[in-house]
């Protein structure tokens, strides 16, 4: 089971379309995968087709002790995959859990119980470095970062590895950065060029091949509450979401042989 954080501090960068996306074409590939919906926003528990307001049981309640995550799964009948919804009531898990012993590790202990049951499970964290966040990061094997090509990217990218550096100190020794996307990508804007051409630089093989175009289909995918596999199949968004999920299983392949052999 390869449990991954997608974060990034900053928002409207594709994250949720990211975990959304990924998980749909990841279980396309017959991957069996679990979406674990962090952001109190619970825009990911309605990309994959669930009513956010009609849950009386999420992942508040698990991190508060009330429920195992086995207990409030729901299946996202169009993408193939589960989710661990989220709603409005996540926001108060912040201020109920600052006080408890081991705060830190809800997320990790919770995850422990599910017994190897998924291939893959993505977390869609919210778009701060909070603790909700860091419950994420101390549960994950790695970190996915969604990213645009922008001025201010590489220096919010700079706050999230620093996180990270100290989450590896003091909580999850073992956690790595699995690899940065590009996402919302125009290929005619000169900046976002540069800005890619300085990630590859920096982050080297860190960086996936696979590109995020910026895609209308992509958009709209989320108000019919499906997956962009499901909205339109032939889009370049759908397209590009399935070459992530290409990646990832390779590079896991070699990663496995590498080990192995």
């Amino acid at each position: 089971m390869r449990i991954l954080a997608i974060t990034n501090q900053k928002g409207g960068v594709g994250k949720t379309t990211t975990c959304v996306n990924l998980a749909a074409s990841l279980a396309a590939t017959k991957r069996r995968v679990l979406l674990i919906d962090l952001d109190p926003q619970g825009n990911a528990t309605t990309g994959s087709g669930i009513d956010k307001t009609a849950m009386k049981q999420t992942i508040y309640h698990v991190l508060i002790g009330d429920k195992t995550l086995k207990e409030v799964m729901q299946p996202s009948i169009k993408g193939k995959f589960d989710v661990i919804p989220a709603n409005r009531e996540l926001a108060g898990a912040e201020v109920e859990l600052v006080n408890e012993i081991a705060r830190e590790t809800r997320l990790k202990v919770a995850l422990a119980e599910l017994d190897d049951n998924y291939d893959y499970v993505l977390i869609d964290c919210p778009p701060a470095l909070n603790l909700i966040t860091v419950n994420a990061l101390t549960a994950a094997h790695a970190v996915m970062i969604p990213m645009q090509c922008e001025y201010y990217a590489l220096e919010g990218l700079s706050d999230l590895v620093n996180t990270i550096k100290k989450v590896r100190a003091h909580l999850n020794p073992g956690l790595e950065i699995e690899g940065l996307l590009r996402t919302l990508f125009d290929n005619r804007n000169m900046l976002a060029q540069q800005v890619s051409a300085e990630l590859a630089q920096h982050f080297g093989d860190k960086v996936y091949r696979t590109v995020i175009p910026r895609n209308i289909r992509l958009a709209e995918a989320p108000s019919y509450g499906v997956p962009v596999l499901f909205h339109d199949k032939a889009s370049k968004g759908a397209q590009a979401y399935l070459a992530l999920a290409g990646e990832i299983i390779n590079r896991a392949m070699l990663n496995a042989t590498v080990v192995n052999g």
